[in-house]
């Protein structure tokens, strides 16, 4: 039996108004469920997995005290209160990787690599551009130095037993680096989240079919698709979808019984000429949204009920590439790396002057496409990429931002600070 999930409330389309942003992404976050399938996998093959489970560390890291830099070791109480400090300097040389270290005598110094082991009983390092030697010894110009200085202590960065990574993480390069120095070959790691993707319209042809008079090439399924594979789940692609109900209901059947989310486009707004709206509606508790943001007003999500008791999760898109994708982005993204068992973060926003007004009415969120770039005299500065129309992806592959104008936001003169999401920062 599938487990039941929470439920949806209200239409907010029955209710008659349109959906603030914030509240249509706060009722999606809150309804969903991680998925919990765990497997074992090599450090090698994690990047961009998320971890199943916490990574506890079992040993110290650095395993010893070691130097932070080349130069001379010795005891920070040496240190000459007032005026130069002479230290006594040994023969030896102290490399990294050493399995012993000589002994050291107060009032005397070692040279030193870095990362080599302090010997016992020294806890400082001069550099040894900081210093002098000669046949007197290693002298030490007053106020350069402080007793303790350019020592990485046992277990500074992390300590026996204490945890290295939450449960929840994605992997990317440092943290595969960290798990790495531990000794760790293998992590436990949620399996990839599979999503199923498809469009919709008997107007749509896929490339390397002839274009039809009154057809276009679905562009929607490829930028989709791209912002998929960058967040790291499995892709199902199933192709173009008919407006025919045969053929919607068994892409459906398979979407249910294949993944664990359905993302599609095309077929939920209002005056769509097809059958999409009543199929979904009569499979599970998915909900019609009017969404109050230009672009992408229509958006449909919610449970989907399939073939032996078989349930996925639907993010419907509308039709419009930039609204496809800008929708895409605002919902789904964040929605996915939940589903996925990732620790939801919000998106990193940057704030930059506009180079230009731009006109707004209060009431709606609206996602412009914009190029951000350094300011003269610091800081940064955003301008609209040209029209912004729903179906002109041009304006997004010529932006590296949206420009982001919040729900009760107005217009926005010329200098005023608006919030940006950099594109790279979205994955």
């Amino acid at each position: 039996m599938p487990v039941p999930m929470p439920e949806l409330g209200p239409s907010p389309l029955a209710a008659g108004h349109e959906l603030p942003v914030d509240e249509a992404r706060r009722r999606v976050l809150a309804t969903l469920r991680p998925i919990t399938d765990q497997q074992t996998v090599p450090l090698t093959q994690a990047l961009g997995r998320v971890l199943a489970e916490p990574v506890v560390s079992p040993i110290d890291v650095p395993a010893h005290d070691n130097s932070a830099m080349d130069g001379y070791a010795f005891r920070g109480a040496d240190l000459a209160a007032s005026g130069e400090t002479r230290l006594t300097a040994l023969a030896e040389t102290v490399f990294a990787g050493a399995p012993t270290s000589p002994a050291v005598p107060p009032g005397h110094a070692v040279r030193i690599m870095t990362g080599a082991v302090m010997p016992e009983g020294l806890d400082t390092v001069v550099p040894i551009e900081l210093c002098r030697v000669d046949a007197d010894g290693v002298h030490i110009a007053p106020g350069v130095l402080r007793p303790g200085e350019n020592r990485r202590p046992q277990g500074e960065d992390l300590a026996q037993g204490k945890p290295a990574l939450a449960a929840g993480t994605v992997l990317g390069p440092a943290e595969l680096g960290l798990v790495a120095s531990l000794g760790i070959e293998t992590v436990p790691l949620r399996r990839r989240l599979r999503v199923a993707l498809f469009s919709t319209g008997n107007e749509l042809r896929t490339l390397g079919q002839p274009l039809d008079p009154g057809c276009i090439y679905d562009s929607n399924r490829y930028s989709l698709m791209a912002a998929l594979q960058r967040l790291g789940v499995e892709v199902l692609d199933l192709g173009l979808v008919p407006d025919d109900p045969a053929a919607l209901n068994a892409t459906l059947d398979r979407a249910i019984a294949e993944a664990d989310v359905v993302l599609t486009s095309g077929g939920v707004s209002m005056g769509d000429a097809d059958y999409t709206r009543d199929l979904l509606a009569a499979r599970g508790q998915v909900d019609f949204w009017k969404v109050a943001m230009r672009p992408g007003r229509p958006f449909a999500f919610g449970p989907l009920d399939g073939p032996g008791g078989r349930r996925a999760w639907l993010f419907a898109l509308p039709g419009n590439p930039v609204a496809a994708l800008v929708t895409y982005y605002v919902f789904a993204r964040e929605a996915l790396l939940v589903l996925a068992g990732a620790t939801a973060r919000a998106l990193p926003a940057l704030r930059a002057r506009s180079v230009a007004a731009i006109r707004k009415r209060p009431g709606r969120s609206e996602f412009q496409r914009g190029i951000v770039e350094p300011a003269e005299g610091g800081g940064w500065q955003v301008r609209l990429t040209g029209a912004q129309g729903a179906g002109i992806l041009r304006s997004m592959a010529e932006a590296n931002a949206l420009v982001c104008l919040r729900h009760d936001q107005g217009s926005v003169a010329a200098g005023d600070e608006v919030e940006v999401w950099l594109f790279d920062g979205l994955r």
